[in-house]
């Protein structure tokens, strides 16, 4: 079970409504790439599973937030597609992480994928394509 994140995470500096309720959220930027992390918690689970939405939303952030760092310019991104496959089990007191990489940045869209790992495992992978704004 893991108490606390790795090493180079610190508490995600992007506060938001949606996300209040899974604080604490940590991050870490390596080479322009946002990881974000949590320890897995009785409030983010159903039956003792982290709740797949939480799994989607976290990796739809970093997989966004790694895009915009390409695209310093750009207003915002907005999620045009968001696709997900898990591939195994999250338990409680378990370090969630995802590791998202820029796949290709140009005419008006981003696409990027990600790994979701527990603990190292990996249990999800996820893909993005997001419109640029401005």
């Amino acid at each position: 079970m893991s108490a606390d994140p790795p090493e180079g995470f610190a508490p995600h500096a992007r506060k938001s409504p949606v996300t209040e309720a899974w604080e604490p959220l940590y991050s870490r930027a390596i080479d322009n790439v946002v990881q974000i992390g949590i320890v897995v918690r009785p409030a983010h689970c159903v039956r003792g599973q982290p709740r797949r939405g939480l799994v989607a939303a976290l990796a739809d952030n970093a997989m966004q937030l790694t895009c915009r760092t390409a695209l310093p310019a750009a207003a915002g991104l907005l999620t045009a597609h968001l696709s997900i496959d898990y591939l195994g089990e999250v338990r409680l007191g378990q370090w969630l992480q995802v590791e998202p990489r820029i796949l290709r940045v140009g005419d008006g869209i981003a696409t990027a994928d990600a790994l979701v790992t527990a603990d190292g495992a990996v249990v999800a992978r996820a893909g993005g394509s997001f419109r640029v704004i401005g």
